[in-house]
């Protein structure tokens, strides 16, 4: 991405140097230039605009390699992914992969610190949370059964030769649904290598609207550790379904929330 004279203008292309989007200051048919807050797209044929868009929206999250969420982690903490404060974070329904399935999650300083590239599969029976980089940080399986089905999570890029625990598991629960029935819970049991005392025990995933991707997670307390919501503009906008807002409380481990996000996004054939 070539930034030019303009705060806002630049112009992607690709590693042969060929020109695929610009971005510039807009002008009125007769030649005015209008406020710097007006700009102009122009994307070439055959290009995903929504890969364009993600670009321009976070350029940084391409270039850096850095998150907040992991700067502010203690040298004590026993996972990068624990703060001590409040995170927040932009889950945006769309891959990073041209034409594929999937999700990318954003820090509050614009980073990339999660993706999920299902390619073009979706609901797939494997998948895989990774970082900007590519590097899996879990593995999600759906385990088939007769009635209801199961999802693990593995710690990294796991196979069936590692011969190892489950980090987290997610079941549906066995029970009668009523036909005004609003919700549903996800009962999960987790044992995360490295990980403190506070973060092993139940959680629940708690959907006030079945089929939509807004839901809370509450510890075995009912406190709410993390809630997904639609996210809105500082003007109180709110944008698309496929723009999300995560809020995860005080020392609470991301990664972990981000894997039940995942399953939350498999039931819900989200993802």
């Amino acid at each position: 991405m070539e930034n030019l004279a303009s705060k806002s203008a630049c112009k992607i292309v690709t590693r042969e140097g060929e020109l695929v989007a610009e971005v510039k200051q807009k002008q009125s048919t007769s030649g005015i230039v209008l406020g710097e807050d007006v700009m102009t797209l122009v994307v070439e044929p055959n290009v995903d605009h929504s890969l364009i868009m993600s670009l321009v929206v976070h350029p940084q999250g391409f270039f850096s390699t850095s998150s907040a969420s992991t700067s502010s982690s203690s040298s004590s903490s026993p996972s990068p992914y624990i703060t001590s404060q409040r995170e927040v974070f932009t889950i945006w329904m769309k891959s990073l992969v041209m034409n594929s399935n999937g999700c990318t999650v954003y820090d509050s300083n614009g980073h990339i610190v999660y993706r999920i590239d299902n390619y073009d599969k979706k609901c797939s029976n494997k998948v895989y949370l990774m970082d900007l980089k590519g590097q899996v940080l879990s593995t999600i399986l759906r385990k088939k059964l007769r009635l209801f089905g199961r999802w693990e999570g593995y710690n990294g890029n796991y196979s069936k030769v590692d011969q190892e625990k489950p980090w987290f598991q997610v079941r549906k629960p066995f029970r009668v649904l009523k036909a005004n029935d609003s919700y549903y819970d996800v009962t999960v049991s987790t044992s995360p290598p490295n990980s403190s005392d506070q973060l092993n025990g139940s959680y629940k995933i708690e959907i006030s609207d079945i089929g939509k991707f807004a839901c809370r997670i509450l510890d075995q307390a009912g406190v709410v550790v993390a809630e997904v919501k639609q996210k809105q503009s500082s003007s109180g906008v709110v944008l698309g379904d496929d723009v999300l807002t995560l809020v995860v409380e005080p020392n609470v481990d991301h990664s972990l929330i981000m894997g039940l996000m995942v399953v939350h996004g498999l039931i819900n054939r989200k993802l």
